[in-house]
């Protein structure tokens, strides 16, 4: 069954790289506009085994942006309505979920050493901070989501070393705590174009904003995957 649901995969990137993506384990840390998108490219790629952390329920205001946010899901723990619709992609999945607020004293029981990956998708500082330290002391690869809240352009998304960020507030801030700590070289994605409006307690967003961040992230993590 697998094979038919990612024949047209297998065209473009081969068997070998084909089997090597069902081998991976990956780490999701959010649900929202963002990594509810990773989440669902990946397993549309072929990811074999995905483990998924968030501690929300679905509310009717995330339905602008968010793909498991829905009429019929409003109330659900985002982990099971993901767990959910990931099966309906692809039964053979291996998905874990941990309706949890990830910090530095439960991160260990979340992600497992043997991780191929860890993508975070949330917006807490220090969670964001735990999340890289932990990953980057034990060797496991990661992609930081910087701010994509209170834009309206979706073309200025750019993933790169956080030492070579501009123009994010969440980048720089991130960028002087793990300096300090002499913590280098993470990887992260964020945004050149400037906020469409600022000073609200809220962050405001659009339906193809975050989803492209998402899909940005998925499509570097699977070409990082099989050295494509």
């Amino acid at each position: 069954m697998s094979d038919m649901i990612y024949e047209r995969t297998i065209r473009l990137i081969g068997e070998q790289a084909m089997k090597e993506m069902c081998r991976k384990k990956i780490v999701i840390i959010g649900l929202g506009g963002v990594g509810s998108y990773v989440m669902e490219a990946l397993a549309r790629a072929g990811i074999g085994h995905l483990i998924l952390v968030d501690f929300e329920r679905i509310e009717k205001s995330n339905i602008n942006r968010q793909i498991l946010a829905l009429h019929s899901t409003i109330g659900m723990y985002k982990t099971q309505a993901a767990y959910d619709r990931i099966k309906d992609i692809n039964p053979e999945i291996h998905v874990d979920i941990h309706n949890i607020f990830v910090d530095k004293d439960n991160i260990k029981d979340i992600v497992p050493l043997d991780s191929d990956y860890v993508i975070d998708a949330i917006d807490t500082v220090s969670s964001k901070i735990d999340i890289i330290k932990y990953a980057k002391r034990n060797s496991i690869n990661i992609i930081s989501c910087m701010g994509t809240g209170n834009k309206i352009d979706n073309t200025g998304f750019k993933i790169v070393p956080i030492e070579k960020t501009d123009t994010c507030p969440l980048a720089r801030k991130i960028r002087k705590i793990l300096s300090a700590e002499g913590i280098t070289n993470v990887d992260v994605l964020y945004s050149t174009c400037k906020n469409q409006i600022s000073g609200s307690e809220v962050i405001s967003s659009i339906s193809y904003v975050p989803s492209a961040a998402g899909l940005m992230i998925a499509g570097y993590v699977v070409r990082k995957l099989i050295n494509m």
